[in-house]
């Protein structure tokens, strides 16, 4: 199978027009990478006969690098907070709704358009932005490394830390209505609890029409629900637009 290259790194951006303020640093530092990178940053699993030399990899690596920069600036931005609340903030800043968000100001959209025939539901799909932004930030870090990229990461994301400390985001509430549009239900199960009364740990799962899709730990039962609808919402891919 023909794979279809990226579009060469010299060539001008056709989304800088678009990338906010917060996101200009990163978006500089996504054109200064490899055409080699990019071009697996950009690579649809549909586009090569080996998902390997997809963007999967680097993905997986992005979440984890996303999740270590985000907490960090969190512990030290916050020192006065408790690890259930640095977790629930955390939550929403590298949930896959807030990587697509920021994946958007940032047009890596109309990027993979660029890099070949990718049909439009895949293009403007809310779980295809957020593995591109989780690629393309493995992919920085396997070039520049954290320093250079911690800095520019949590200034595209700030607006996501904003909207985590103003707003209540409920998870379950999110779930119930998303599911009610395609005629399913959820309903909570706690899966087992540890330690001592007074410093317990509940594990509780979310069941859609009877499947488990999502698990979460939390201080309070209503944590782990909530971590656990978070869970079921990213695996689903909900909302997806």
């Amino acid at each position: 199978m023909t794979r279809r290259r990226s579009r060469p790194s010299g060539r001008p951006s056709t989304t800088s027009r678009h990338t906010s303020s917060e996101s200009a640093a990163l978006e500089r530092l996504i054109e200064a990478l490899p055409s080699g990178r990019l071009e697996q940053v950009f690579r649809h699993p549909s586009q090569t006969e080996d998902r390997v030399e997809s963007y999967e990899r680097l993905e997986f690596l992005g979440d984890s690098v996303l999740g270590f920069v985000v907490a960090r600036a969190l512990y030290d931005r916050f020192p006065d907070f408790s690890e259930g609340q640095l977790s629930k903030i955390r939550a929403h800043v590298v949930s896959r709704r807030s990587c697509a968000v920021v994946a958007a100001e940032l047009g890596l959209d109309r990027r993979l358009e660029e890099s070949g025939e990718i049909p439009d539901d895949l293009r403007r799909s809310s779980n295809v932005l957020a593995a591109l932004m989780e690629a393309v930030l493995a992919a920085l870090y396997l070039e520049r490394g954290l320093d250079a990229l911690a800095g520019p990461v949590i200034e595209a994301f700030e607006p996501r830390i904003e909207e985590a400390l103003t707003e209540s985001v409920d998870q379950k509430t999110m779930l119930q209505e998303e599911l009610a549009k395609r005629g399913q239900r959820v309903e909570y199960v706690t899966l087992g609890t540890d330690g001592p009364p007074h410093d317990r740990t509940f594990e509780c799962a979310a069941l859609v029409d009877g499947e488990q899709v999502g698990t979460g730990t939390g201080r309070t039962k209503k944590d782990a629900e909530q971590e656990a609808a978070r869970e079921a919402l990213e695996r689903l891919g909900l909302p997806d637009s």
